[in-house]
C-alpha cells in the first residue's frame, strides 16, 4: 500500500477509510455493519476532527507570521524589567532615564538588524549548498560560526548561554518576587520553589512556532501592568516630603543605566524567532514596531512612578513594594507572574536547543527531547533559589553578558562577514537606500562606534556599578536568602 494512504483527503478521510465506505455505499448487504446514517455521521465526525485539527493548527499552534514575530518579540523584550525600571529612574533621575532608554534601545534596534541580515546571509548561503532546515532550528553561534569562523561560534556560544540563561532565571526570581507582594504569608524563596516546580511545563512547548497564544498573554499582561502603574501613581499624587536626589553617585547612576541596557537587549533571542517565521527577512521591521511600542508603555510609567514616589525606589527594586494595595494592584501582579512564565519560556528555548543538539537528540521524537530538556530548568530553579536579586542581576547581566551577546558581537561580525568587496557583492539581501546612502564605510563607523560605547559605558562603568551592587546585595542579604527585601 502506498504511504499516501495515510493522509488525509479533501474529505477528511484517508485513502483507506473512503475506500471501505464507498463500497458500503455501493454494496449495501457487503457491509451490514454500515447503514447509509451510520456512513453519513461517520463522513461528518471525521470531516470535523480534521477542520478542528487545522483550526487549532492555524489560529493557536503553530504561528509563524510576521505578526506572531510582532508578539514574541514583545513578550521577550519587556516583562519584568518594568518593575525594575522605576528603580533605574530613580538612580538616574528624570532626564538622564529618558535619554539612556532611548539611546540604548536605538543601538539595540541598529545592532537587531545586523543579526537579521546574518541570519538571512547564513541561510541563503546554506540553502544553495542543499542544506534542509526543515526539522533544524538555527540558532545565534551557527551563524556565526559558518560566517566568522570556530573562535566567533564559541564565543557567542559562551555569551549567549550566559544572557538567555540569567535572563530566564530573573523570570523565576521576578515570580516570586511579584507573589510574595501578593501573599507574604510565604517568603520569596518559598515562592521561588513554587514557581521553579511550575516552570517545568514549559519543556512541553516544542519551539517558539507554538507561542502564539502564550506571547499574545504576555503582551497582554505587561500592557496592563505598564499602564496601571501609570494611572495609580498619577491618581495617588506624590508621597509627603517626596525627594526626587537622582543622580546621587556614579555607582547607582550606571547600575541604573545597565539595567535599561538589559532591558533593550531583548534581542538575543532573535535568530530563534526569525527561524519560526515564514518570511523571516522581514524581522527587521518587526523589532523596530516592538521597541517603539515598548517606549510607549515604559517610558510613561517609569516618570510616573518615579514622580509619585523619589527616592523610596532607591530601595525597592520592585515597583509593586511601593504602590498602594487594590484589586487593581492584585490584578498587576498576578498579570505579570503569567507574563514572566511566558518570557521564561521564550529565553529558555535557546537553551533547549543547544542541549538537545548536545545529546544529539535535536531531530529525536518529541518526547524524548521533552525529557532531555530537563536538567535545564533544574539548573536555572537552584540558581534563582541561590541569587534571589533579580534588580541587580538585571544590571550584572546586561553589562558584563548582553553587552556583549546582542551589542558587541553582532557589530564586529558584521564587519567580518562583509569585509571583502566580493561578499557585498554576493550578499544575500540587497542594500536598501538608506543602507546605500551610508555606504559600506558608514557601516563600519557605525558599528565601531556602537562596540566603543558599549564597552565604555556598558561593559566598563557598568560592570563596575553593577559588581559592586551585587557585592553589596550579597553582603547584606547573603546567597539563598529567605525572604530577600522583605
Amino acid at each position: 500500500m502506498g504511504a499516501c494512504e495515510d493522509e488525509l483527503g479533501e474529505n477528511g478521510y484517508t485513502h483507506n477509510e473512503a475506500e471501505a465506505i464507498e463500497k458500503g455505499t455501493i454494496n449495501g448487504e457487503a457491509n451490514n455493519n454500515y447503514s447509509k446514517q451510520q456512513q453519513q455521521q461517520e463522513k461528518k465526525t471525521i470531516a470535523s476532527a480534521g477542520s478542528l485539527h487545522s483550526l487549532w493548527k492555524k489560529t493557536i499552534w503553530h504561528g509563524g507570521s510576521v505578526y506572531d514575530a510582532w508578539l514574541n518579540a514583545v513578550a521577550a523584550q519587556v516583562g519584568q524589567v518594568i518593575l525594575s525600571m522605576p528603580t533605574s529612574y530613580s538612580q538616574m533621575g528624570y532626564k538622564w532615564g529618558v535619554f539612556f532608554q532611548i539611546f540604548y534601545f536605538s543601538i539595540g534596534m541598529y545592532t537587531c538588524y545586523l543579526l537579521a541580515r546574518l541570519y538571512v546571509e547564513y541561510r541563503v548561503r546554506k540553502e544553495r549548498d542543499g542544506v534542509d532546515f526543515n526539522r533544524h532550528v538555527i540558532q545565534y553561534h551557527e551563524v556565526l560560526g559558518s560566517l566568522v569562523g570556530l573562535w566567533a561560534q564559541r564565543v557567542a556560544l559562551f555569551f549567549n548561554i550566559v544572557t538567555v540563561g540569567a535572563v530566564a532565571v530573573v523570570q523565576i526570581i521576578a515570580c516570586a518576587s511579584n507573589a510574595y507582594y501578593l501573599n507574604p504569608h510565604h517568603n520569596k524563596r518559598t515562592w521561588t520553589i513554587v514557581f521553579g516546580a511550575i516552570s517545568l511545563v514549559v519543556i512541553l512547548l516544542p519551539t517558539i512556532h507554538n507561542f502564539r497564544i502564550w506571547s499574545f498573554l504576555g503582551v497582554l499582561t505587561t500592557t496592563y501592568t505598564a499602564w496601571y502603574m501609570f494611572s495609580t501613581s498619577i491618581a495617588h499624587g506624590q508621597v509627603p516630603n517626596v525627594k526626587h536626589s537622582a543622580p546621587i553617585d556614579l555607582q547607582s547612576f550606571f547600575t541604573g543605566t545597565t539595567n535599561i541596557l538589559f532591558a533593550s537587549g531583548g534581542h538575543a533571542i532573535t535568530i530563534e524567532i526569525m527561524h519560526a517565521m515564514w518570511k523571516p527577512a522581514k524581522y527587521k521591521y518587526v523589532y523596530i514596531a516592538c521597541c517603539f511600542y515598548v517606549f510607549s508603555i515604559t517610558i510613561p510609567h517609569s516618570l510616573a512612578v518615579y514622580w509619585a514616589f523619589g527616592d523610596e525606589l532607591l530601595h525597592k527594586n520592585n515597583a509593586f513594594a511601593v504602590l498602594p494595595s487594590s484589586n487593581a494592584r492584585s490584578t498587576a501582579i498576578i498579570f505579570m507572574i503569567m507574563h514572566q512564565a511566558v518570557a521564561f519560556g521564550l529565553y529558555i528555548m535557546p537553551l533547549n536547543f543547544m542541549w538537545e543538539k548536545l545529546w544529539g537528540v535535536h531531530q529525536s521524537p518529541y518526547l524524548v527531547r521533552v525529557l532531555v530538556r530537563m536538567p535545564v530548568v533544574l539548573l536555572l530553579w537552584f540558581l534563582a533559589l541561590a541569587f534571589p536579586f533579580f534588580g541587580p542581576l538585571n544590571s550584572l547581566i546586561g553589562s558584563l553578558f548582553m553587552s556583549f551577546s546582542t551589542f558587541i558581537i553582532p557589530s564586529i561580525a558584521y564587519i567580518i562577514t562583509f569585509w571583502t568587496l566580493k561578499a557585498r557583492e554576493n550578499e544575500a539581501e540587497k542594500p536598501n537606500k538608506p543602507r546605500r546612502i551610508v555606504g559600506w564605510r558608514g557601516m563600519v563607523v557605525l558599528n565601531l562606534m556602537v562596540v566603543l560605547l558599549i564597552f565604555t559605558l556598558g561593559t566598563g562603568f557598568g560592570s563596575w556599578a553593577s559588581v559592586e551592587d551585587v557585592i553589596d546585595q550579597i553582603k547584606t542579604f547573603g546567597v539563598f536568602q529567605k525572604c530577600y527585601q522583605c
